[in-house]
């Protein structure tokens, strides 16, 4: 496990007064998805099944992500009672089904699959520390504080395993940015948008453009741009790239264009 437990998250400094509803929402999505973390860590073991190491790792990494998504669930219980988490998880992993069995990795190597967990973590990082600024609520902060020093710990276990696993299966930089691409527009797949749903809308029936918007719409409104050129250089560094200079410039400019782009559509789409 990582350096914290849930006794240490100050409970008793929660302050309703300080909770924004629309963050409210995205905060019960997130506890879905990292909830999650066992079936991620089982697909990867099934993929590393003659690495008995790493499979420790992953598993150690899978406890985590299980512990972000109890921090979240007891946080979103307390922004709303009425919140049943357990109904919700359920609800959520009938309804996003991947084959976690496999032992084959979506992304053709065990290099590229490292690639696309490193993409993983540093969004989810970005995502925590943009939620922990967002938000004026204390005991949100404390755990947002807690989950991003996680996901850049995590970026950097898996970029380490990348830089392994390149010594045996080398994969080309161009091989690993479309990965690493292909990873960032899987971030408007079913997934979070499934999440949305059966956690705040779960009586009615799943609508993937509507869910997808309406998570996207809160969630893009987090981010500014340090979040933006800090996450395109961990990128650029996981697929081989200069993480500073001219290059990380010009990508954290375009990608913080797309995001405020994406970010205005779909607020006028909303009104």
């Amino acid at each position: 496990m990582g350096a914290w437990t849930l006794d240490d998250i100050p409970w008793d400094r929660f302050e309703r007064t300080k909770l924004d509803p629309e963050i409210v929402r995205i905060v019960k999505a997130a506890a879905l998805v990292e909830h999650n973390g066992a079936a991620y860590a089982h697909h990867l073991c099934r993929i590393f099944a003659d690495d008995p190491a790493f499979q420790e790792t992953a598993r150690r990494w899978g406890e985590e992500e299980i512990q972000h998504g109890a921090a979240l669930a007891r946080w979103a219980l307390l922004a709303d009672p009425e919140f049943d988490f357990d109904r919700a998880f359920a609800r959520f992993q009938a309804g996003f089904q991947v084959d976690f069995d496999s032992a084959r990795s979506r992304r053709g190597s065990r290099s590229g699959e490292m690639v696309a967990r490193c993409v993983v973590e540093i969004g989810t990082s970005a995502y925590y520390t943009a939620l922990r600024e967002a938000t004026g609520e204390p005991v949100l902060q404390e755990i947002c504080r807690h989950i991003a020093a996680d996901e850049l710990r995590h970026y950097r276990l898996f970029y380490k395993h990348l830089d392994r696993c390149l010594a045996s299966e080398p994969i080309g930089r161009l091989a690993r940015l479309r990965v690493a691409l292909g990873r960032v527009a899987e971030s408007e797949d079913d997934e979070l948008a499934y999440a949305y749903y059966a956690a705040n809308e779960g009586e009615l029936a799943y609508d993937r453009r509507r869910n997808s918007r309406a998570y996207a719409s809160r969630a893009f409104a987090l981010y500014r741009p340090h979040h933006v050129a800090r996450g395109v250089a961990m990128l650029l560094k996981a697929v081989g790239l200069t993480p500073n200079g001219p290059l990380s410039f010009l990508a954290s400019r375009l990608a913080w264009g797309a995001i405020r782009y994406r970010a205005a559509r779909l607020g006028k789409m909303a009104a």
